[in-house]
Formats: structure tokens, sequence, C-alpha cells
């Protein structure tokens, strides 16, 4: 059994609100300015357009970033308090159902997959899942290398559509980490999402590292496998030893 199936890392939310008060204050103001505007902050576009937020974004990338690093503080921030007020569930994958629900993936059957929880995280084995280039709709450098996967963020909006933040390159040798917001999804076409050819060309999750495939690694290059991989996370999530419900 490795570490990681024992032990839930830091989560890309504590990095980033390392004081509770803080996220729990902005909860609070997210949701007073939304009742005053009549608007439902479960759904990201408004969520943006609220004063305390755009605070928030600045405060968190800090005055020396450049005015188009935004958008990923903001979808961060987005996640972080639907994440807070879901009570901060954190879904740690074993190593080997990790690869259940990639390239070994056998469906349960049942009802259709939906969420355990309205948000929440999903953490992956550590250095197990790499994405080689930007997934769709996300902001990512030019050329940039291979970054390892820690996990990724849902949020089901009150309309049903679920909406996904990728975070990768979380290292112990540098600050920070990568947040790659994706376009939202209906919630009603997850279960068309667990068997659905993704890539362009190619099996989905086939790792695109050189020599990735003798380690056994898997990679993720579009949005739609960050959905099928929520999918099949989804279907499993209430199987008893295949995931562990732990709080950030």
């Amino acid at each position: 059994m490795s570490l990681h199936d024992l032990y839930a890392r830091l989560t890309p939310f504590e990095i980033a609100f390392p004081e509770r008060a803080v996220i729990e204050r902005l909860s609070e103001r997210v949701g007073e300015e939304a009742v005053g505007r009549g608007v439902d902050d479960s759904e990201p576009d408004t969520f943006l357009t609220l004063p305390a937020v755009g605070e928030a974004v600045r405060e968190l990338r800090g005055p020396d970033a450049p005015p188009e690093t935004s958008y990923p503080f903001a979808a961060l921030i987005v996640h972080a308090v639907h994440f807070f007020r879901a009570g901060c569930p954190v879904y740690l994958v074993a190593a080997g159902a990790a690869r259940r629900l990639t390239t070994e993936w056998s469906d349960p059957g049942g009802a259709a997959p939906r969420a355990p929880t309205p948000a929440g995280y999903l953490q992956l084995p550590q250095h197990l899942v790499w994405t080689s280039a930007a997934a769709e709709g996300a902001a990512r450098a030019s050329g940039s290398a291979p970054e390892s996967m820690d996990g990724v963020f849902w949020t089901e909006s009150h309309a049903s559509m679920i909406h996904a933040l990728p975070v990768t390159g979380l290292r112990p040798d540098r600050p920070g980490f990568g947040a790659l917001p994706l376009p939202p999804a209906p919630a009603a076409d997850a279960s068309a999402w667990l068997d659905a050819p993704m890539r362009p060309s190619g099996d989905d999750f086939v790792s695109t590292l050189p020599g990735g495939e003798l380690d056994r690694l898997h990679s993720v290059e579009t949005a739609g496998e960050v959905l099928k991989l929520l999918a099949r996370f989804f279907a499993v999530a209430s199987q008893s030893g295949e995931v562990r419900e732990l709080s950030a």
C-alpha cells in the first residue's frame, strides 16, 4: 500500500487559504452580495461579478501579476468558496482505484453517476496522472513542461452544471500551483462521459510522456478526459474501500 493510500497531501485549498477565517468571511460576503442583487452565486459567471470576488482575486494574485492571470485565480476562488460551503470534502483515491478509473475501467452499473457532494476535491495519487498540454479552455504557458496533476475540484451549480478545475504542479521545491479552468458541462450527461472517447486520436488516459507507459503513468490531455475521470469517480464514490472521504 502506497503512502498516498494512507494520508491526504496538503490540498490547494489549504495552500491558497491557510487562514480559514479568510475564506469564511469571503463566503459570507459573497452570499450577502448575491442576496442583495437577487442572483444565484452557484453560477460562476454570476459569482465573478460580485465586488467581494474581484477584491479577493486582486489580493490572491498579488500586485505584480499580469492582468491575464486573473481568470485562473478567479476560478480557484469560485471552487474554494463552494468547497468550503460543502464542508471541505477531500476524496482520496487509492493508487489501484485510480488505475481502475483510467485504463482498467469496468462500469459498476446501477444509477447514473452523481457527485457525492455539491462541491469537493478529488485527490489523485502523487505523480500518477500528468498533463503535457493545456486542457480545452485552460490557460497554460506555451511550451511548458509536463506537470503532475494533483487532483480536480468540482462544483455543481443549482442549474446542474458541473464546473471542474484540475490542479497541477504542486511541488515542494517551488511555491504555488497551476489551475486549469474548464468549460462547464451538464451533470445529466455524466453517464455518457463514462465510456465516450475524449481524445481526437489515440486512447484516453494513455501516457504522452517518454517512457510513461513503462512506468504505468497516465496523461490527461483534454477537458473531456477530466470529465470522464470525474464521472467514473462519481460512479464508484459510494463503494466501500475505493475512495476515502476526508476534510481539508
